[in-house]
């Protein structure tokens, strides 16, 4: 596990869980226990490890192992597997019936990657700057206890007629973090094709981001739509004064968030189309962000879903586990800030249940995840419709199918990727881009001297 005495630290990650793991050694890695050495393909499974771990070093610094069939976008729309490359130490350790894959490196060569994974490393400097001084912080934030996370992957109250839930990351067994974006993206040596990656970590080293000198939760989405959500709006009743409400322009251009939280300001909000950082098609600066897989999301600022009402039943029916029958209608209950849902009612011909927080809303009305939870709903009706066992709703009264229309991709909480790599692009420096996203926070340069403090 993490070494929290050094001046360069070491962080486990989780890369991948399985009954077997496939590894390909492209240099000579040793474990000092059994002295066994390791070249070429090897598949690992329980059987292979005496005790509960064996850890491979390499031979040489430069050494780099490949794993197979990686696992990334779990649960989202672009879930898919990949085989990725990695430095640093490899961890196989016993996990119930199989084993887990745990990557073993100093906390800044992590880094060059996750900037390099959660967007492209041909991103502007000043933007994989900004990224690296956030994703550092958050990092050391979730080790040192300064971060939220929950007992597991969620936390839930539900009765008869309401489910909150909301997810956050979750203590992690064996590791520290993992490699998806259930934490941070991070896939290795992949996707570390430029410079200009190195060099933003480089030179931000030890830089966090600190509010009344506690490490900051430093969260980011993809998307934010224009308007900024609050912490606790997402995640737990905790206020963050770093992550707040705003809209994603500099305020001194005299545009003024609306109160997204009425449902008249939310739709027009919605419908429209406001300026902001990242309301762009500059694809000069969408590449910068999104890597190929993100590129296939091309309506990530205002974007609309439609369903039938056979599609959109099935779709609550499984994702929710309840039967609601025929979907009657999903009725905003509240909405925070940014004009994201909190709650949503869905009414059906069998069971009416409202809903929130935002993701639960999100997996709920789609089979990965809705984009986002800022959405309005219209209804559409034919007299075409097929009904089942609702014989006290006149076909007339059920919707044939349902629209959504949303803003942003993602939470909306903290940094807007999109809108930071507009910044960038303007000529913003990464601390503008950062005193933009957490207002009230500073950077402060004694990241592992603070971590050591509070071990």
């Amino acid at each position: 596990m993490i070494d929290k005495h050094s001046t360069n630290p070491t962080v486990d990650v989780g890369i991948l869980e399985s009954s077997e793991i496939y590894v390909d050694f492209l240099q000579t890695y040793i474990s000092y226990a059994t002295k066994q050495r390791f070249n070429g393909s090897h598949k690992f499974s329980s059987d292979s490890i005496n005790g509960n771990v064996l850890e491979l070093h390499p031979e040489i610094p430069s050494g780099v192992f490949e794993i197979n069939d990686v696992v990334i976008g779990k649960g989202f729309h672009w879930q898919q597997k990949e085989a990725q490359r990695f430095h640093g130490n490899l961890l196989l350790k016993r996990c119930n019936d199989g084993i887990i894959a745990v990557n073993r490196l100093p906390v800044e060569r992590y880094l060059e990657s996750v900037i390099s994974s959660e967007m492209s490393a041909n991103a502007s400097l000043e933007l994989l700057k900004a990224h690296a001084v956030i994703s550092r912080s958050w990092l050391m934030a979730q080790i040192t206890g300064c971060g939220h996370r929950a007992d597991s992957d969620y936390r839930m109250t539900e009765t008869a007629a309401e489910r909150i839930r909301w997810y956050d990351r979750s203590q992690h067994l064996g590791f520290d973090v993992c490699a998806d974006d259930h934490c941070q993206r991070y896939q290795g040596i992949t996707r570390i094709l430029n410079p200009n990656a190195v060099e933003a970590v480089k030179s931000t080293e030890g830089e966090i981001l600190v509010f009344n000198g506690t490490i900051c939760d430093a969260r980011f989405s993809k998307c934010c739509g224009g308007a900024f959500e609050t912490f606790e709006n997402c995640w737990q009743p905790v206020s963050h004064p770093y992550l707040k409400d705003g809209r994603d322009i500099l305020p001194e251009n005299g545009h003024p968030l609306p109160d997204l939280s009425v449902e008249q300001n939310a739709e027009i909000w919605i419908n429209g189309n406001p300026i902001s950082f990242c309301n762009t098609n500059d694809f000069t600066v969408l590449r910068q962000v999104l890597n190929g897989y993100d590129l296939a999301t091309p309506d990530f600022y205002r974007w609309t879903v439609k369903y039938s009402q056979k599609e959109i039943s099935e779709i609550v029916k499984s994702r929710s586990g309840y039967d609601f029958g025929n979907i009657l209608d999903i009725v905003p209950v509240e909405r925070g800030v940014s004009g994201r849902l909190i709650r949503a009612k869905i009414i059906g011909t069998k069971r009416t249940m409202t809903i929130g927080k935002e993701l639960e809303i999100r997996k709920t009305l789609s089979m990965s995840h809705l984009y986002s939870s800022a959405f309005i709903v219209e209804k559409e009706f034919s007299a075409d419709i097929t009904t089942e066992n609702c014989h006290a709703y006149p076909s007339t009264d059920i919707p044939s199918g349902f629209t959504l229309k949303g803003a942003g991709w993602g939470h909306g909480v903290g940094l807007c990727q999109i809108g930071a790599a507009m910044m960038a692009q303007r000529g913003y420096s990464y601390r503008q881009i950062l005193a933009h996203y957490y207002p009230g926070s500073e950077i402060a340069s004694n990241a592992y001297k603070q971590f050591d403090s509070e071990s």
